[in-house]
């Protein structure tokens, strides 16, 4: 009832589900300007509480397994050279390093770059971890990477198209980029704001942006326009009954992308 109401208005409390989080035409500031200092003031006060299963970043913890696994049946892991783009306090840059990957890491909040950097230490994993953006680091090491992931992160930054720009720029010819962000519809608003984040609780409230959700064909054509080809799109979807987590072809919400650069 509520997605319908949403539907006919066509906009709630000024939120309008037709307007994208920006264009996907080339923007000429920088890269230090594409970082939403409030967003990183979030992160870095939830920093303390990233490796905690039970706590404010448990999703994370229960979907990195199958994030995870996606990543590896796409493009194995193993002996290649990888970097986290928005890696926040190391979960999934840890389990790729576990699998045999060189990874690096980089994020530009420094409360989950501690973290992630303390926790290192307890595991003893070899990552690299920087104090970075996805542009800046592209102009440091353009072509370096076989894989780039850049997981629940576009939807932060102001720009995000950009980000896609600088991660076809980071990656090999033939190398492996993914995404993973969340769609632009009244669906995606009632069940990952409404519901994720006040009814059920699964994320703090206010974790998420509505206007800055983004659409897969606007993710599509930022990654069509910065050289890279689509190769596939996975939804994830979570169950509330079971609390359980799975991927599947729903990509109203919740999505990965995979892209290559061609050879």
């Amino acid at each position: 009832m509520a997605a319908a109401h949403f539907r006919e208005n066509r906009a709630l409390n000024g939120i309008d589900v037709t307007k994208p989080a920006q264009p996907a035409s080339h923007h000429p500031h920088g890269a230090a300007d594409n970082v939403d200092a409030a967003e990183i003031a979030k992160f870095d006060s939830l920093a303390s509480r990233w490796w905690d299963p039970t706590g404010d970043f448990r999703p994370l913890h229960e979907i990195n397994p199958l994030r995870l696994d996606y990543i590896g049946q796409c493009a194995p892991l193993r002996d290649r050279k990888v970097v986290d783009i928005g890696c926040g306090g190391g979960i999934l840059t840890e389990s790729m390093a576990a699998a045999g990957a060189h990874v690096t890491g980089i994020d530009m909040a420094d409360g989950p770059l501690a973290v992630a950097r303390l926790h290192q230490a307890e595991t003893g994993s070899d990552i690299e971890y920087l104090h970075a953006t996805a542009e800046a680091h592209a102009e440091e090491r353009p072509g370096q990477y076989d894989i780039v992931t850049c997981l629940e992160m576009l939807e932060h930054v102001p720009r995000p198209a950009t980000v896609v720009a600088a991660c076809a720029a980071l990656v090999r010819p033939a190398g492996d980029v993914f995404f993973s962000t969340l769609n632009r519809n009244p669906k995606a608003f009632v069940l990952a704001i409404i519901g994720a984040e006040y009814l059920l609780r699964l994320v703090p409230a206010g974790t998420h942006e509505y206007r800055k959700f983004i659409r897969p064909s606007e993710l599509e054509a930022w990654g069509r326009h910065a050289g890279l080809e689509l190769r596939a799109t996975i939804g994830l979807q979570y169950n509330p009954l079971l609390r359980r987590y799975s991927l599947g072809p729903d990509i109203d919400v919740n999505y990965l992308m995979h892209f290559q650069r061609p050879k």
